[in-house]
């Protein structure tokens, strides 16, 4: 297995200082995501944690289906790569069809697999063979050690940049359950990513749309911290009313800096 993977210059795995995958759930206009992309890489820079920068360019499994998915994959992408030269940090998005790996991987650094599409065979090899890291994120439907049959299936195209995301071990009263100990279970396989607003999700909570308890984001990023992830993902907000998708989750942008210093002293 490789124990680090690089992107674009960012190293995530053993050895290596604790890393940043942050920003809105959803891409929600060319401005916005300038400017959030822009705030987090200053807080990051004064951490000294690494940067990398995700906005959904498609939602497709939201609640409702009157809910806001994104621009798409053309407008999506055209507004990725802006981030990208303008603000010089490296791209992260979802992809949910196999046809979206290649246009996807001419501007991504990085191909991100959603929790419930983690089995799907034809979209794992899709985005195994563009070459790019690629980030899975465990189905919660999923044991840690149960994640070896998806690591394989990407590196059988001869991608071994493999990532994994904990983001909760299953459903329970409506909400998501927690296991610390997938951590070091699934390190086994590759470098682990911890999701510590999603980790919050009230999937339907609200009806239409998901609730959650942001309360508790800070817990769960500093306990999966100390049990040894490589890398954090956060949906991080400069106004979490008024994000449009995953407000009840997201974690306000004011509240980043004094999150990921803690975070740091406790990674050592």
């Amino acid at each position: 297995m490789s124990k680090v993977v690089d992107i674009a210059g960012i190293k995530i795995g053993e050895g290596q200082p604790l890393a940043l995958i942050a920003g809105p759930c959803v891409i929600e206009s060319r401005d916005h995501s300038l400017a959030l992309a822009d705030a987090i890489r200053c807080v990051c820079g004064h951490a000294g944690v690494g940067f990398i920068f995700k906005a959904s360019f498609d939602k497709a499994n939201r609640s409702s289906v009157d809910s806001y998915r994104g621009p798409g994959l053309s407008d999506g992408l055209a507004i990725l790569e802006d981030v990208k030269n303008s603000v010089r940090v490296p791209i992260l998005s979802d992809i949910h069809e196999p046809s979206q790996a290649e246009p996807a991987a001419k501007v991504l650094d990085c191909l991100q697999l959603p929790a419930f599409l983690c089995r799907q065979t034809d979209l794992l090899l899709a985005a195994g063979r563009t070459g790019l890291p690629v980030n899975v994120k465990k189905g919660q439907f999923m044991s840690p050690e149960e994640m070896g049959n998806v690591v394989d299936k990407i590196r059988s195209t001869g991608n071994d940049r493999v990532l994994l995301t904990e983001r909760g071990t299953f459903f329970g009263y409506n909400r998501l359950v927690n296991d610390m100990t997938s951590i070091p279970r699934m390190g086994k396989l590759a470098p682990v990513v911890f999701d510590a607003t999603h980790s919050c999700q009230q999937p339907g909570g609200e009806g239409p749309r998901s609730g959650g308890t942001p309360e508790f984001i800070p817990t769960l990023a500093f306990s999966a911290v100390a049990a040894g992830c490589a890398a954090l993902f956060l949906e991080v907000h400069d106004a979490p009313p008024n994000a449009k998708s995953d407000a009840a989750t997201v974690l306000p942008l004011e509240r980043l800096a004094g999150l990921l210093d803690r975070c740091v002293r406790i990674a050592g």
